[in-house]
């Protein structure tokens, strides 16, 4: 039996930071999470306005969250921490 998140889903080291990605796509995993998740993003939705991947892509960077939510999610949190770091070091030019 093959594997299916495995056809859709690979980490690479140097690619994305070595995190999991859309097989042939630099899309994160979690970048699907937060598409779906927080932003609350149907996967028709996702596919429309990322077209070079798939419902199974989609469905395999979601199942494959699932599987490994802790550590998705710590990952999700240490990117989150390093951009609050870089605000903090980085002031803004932006008048707002």
């Amino acid at each position: 039996m093959t594997a299916v998140i495995a056809e859709h889903i690979e980490i690479t080291p140097g690619v994305c930071g070595g995190k999991p990605r859309i097989a042939g796509h630099r899309i994160r995993v979690q970048d699907v999470v937060v598409w779906h998740e927080q932003m609350g993003m149907s996967v028709d939705e996702i596919v429309s306005r990322y077209p070079s991947i798939t419902l199974a892509d989609v469905y395999a960077a979601l199942a494959y969250y699932h599987d490994n939510f802790a550590k998705i999610r710590q990952q999700m949190q240490e990117s989150e921490m390093f951009v609050q770091e870089l605000k903090a070091k980085i002031p803004t030019k932006l008048k707002l």
